[in-house]
């Protein structure tokens, strides 16, 4: 069981992080987005802040908190024994689950660019991407696509 312990620690920690992140970048479509018409219009940058995204978890955050669990309870099944090794796997499940979803929840974190762009016609948007591109106050881009579905691109 000893031996076991690392490698399901270094698993749990491993999946984890395997949120994909890549929709949330201005360089990549879905694929209902190819072949498809998409509106262009162009605008410039008024604003622009660093920002995050909290992307989802493809295990509904299950891999966190399970696996941080299994391996908390793990842990306290080795500490004492009779009722304060029960004690110490249950308070080892429960702190490992905690910290097991603290750990998912920031390898999910994707560094993103909040950009604040004033559209030919005069209206004022803001658009979030995946921090992949280099953008700056003043520039032209395109904002490609409509409503709930738009990526920025240089021009």
């Amino acid at each position: 069981m000893k031996r076991l312990l690392p490698v399901l620690v270094l698993s749990t920690l491993t999946l984890a992080g395997c949120a994909n992140t890549s929709p949330y970048s201005g360089n990549v479509y879905s694929g209902n987005q190819a072949k498809s018409a998409q509106s262009v219009t162009i605008g410039t940058i008024t604003a622009m802040r660093p920002v995050q995204i909290q992307a989802d978890s493809r295990a509904g955050g299950l891999l966190g908190s399970g696996g941080g669990a299994i391996i908390g309870g793990l842990l306290g099944n080795q500490i004492g024994g009779g009722s304060g090794r029960q004690l110490a796997t249950a308070a080892g499940a429960i702190g490992g689950a905690v910290a097991g979803t603290k750990i998912e929840e920031s390898t999910n974190m994707v560094n993103a660019t909040e950009l604040e762009i004033r559209k030919n016609n005069g209206e004022q948007v803001v658009v979030v991407q995946k921090s992949d591109q280099s953008f700056q106050v003043g520039q032209k881009v395109r904002l490609i696509g409509t409503g709930r579905n738009v990526s920025v691109a240089p021009y």
